[in-house]
């Protein structure tokens, strides 16, 4: 049986670990999941804010901020070593569910990567004030990424779904997500 692959795509806060980790526990077979968080978890610690690894730079639009990340060749090096490495999971027959934040090329990447397995890209959304709000709650994100990646992730027929999570929790996200792709 073939490798069944789903990829979250989103701002940071628009929901992707949550129905993650909700469609791991309704999906038919076990899904692995593979975060883009659990990579950058890898790197030491000092590398933030060394531009070979990435830099926040926080600039304040209209009195809000608004905080762009930039990627360096290592960066960049390991999140393409993610994509590599979701596709040799499911090589070896592993389902998955990703969730990611891209704001190039990179769903084209997982495409070709993925091409010989089951594979859905999903792109989960809402209103820039609820992934603002969700921020300041988290207490844990650097204000102003939600608003920068907000303009970056656009949706369209690239996804084969997408999902506005300020009107579905990750349990109803998950569902459909688990209906449409028939997980």
């Amino acid at each position: 049986m073939t490798a069944t692959i789903v990829l979250l795509n989103g701002t940071g806060s628009a929901g992707k670990t949550s129905t993650a980790r909700a469609l791991q526990g309704i999906a038919a077979r076990p899904m692995l999941h593979a975060s883009m968080d659990a990579f950058l978890e890898m790197l030491p610690p000092e590398t933030f804010g060394n531009p070979e690894f990435y830099t926040f730079e926080t600039a304040f639009i209209d009195g809000k901020p608004v905080t762009a990340v930039q990627s360096g060749p290592v960066m960049d090096r390991l999140m393409r070593g993610l994509r590599r490495a979701v596709a040799a999971m499911a090589a070896d027959g592993l389902d998955l569910v990703v969730d990611d934040v891209f704001w190039g090329d990179e769903l084209a990447e997982y495409r070709a990567l993925l091409a010989p397995f089951d594979f859905h890209a999903v792109r989960l959304f809402a209103p820039l004030e609820v992934l603002e709000q969700r921020e300041r709650d988290r207490g844990d994100r650097t204000l102003g990424l939600a608003r920068w990646q907000h303009e970056r992730i656009p949706g369209g027929p690239q996804y084969d779904l997408e999902i506005d999570t300020s009107l579905a929790t990750p349990e109803a996200a998950a569902a459909l997500i688990k209906r449409t792709f028939r997980l």
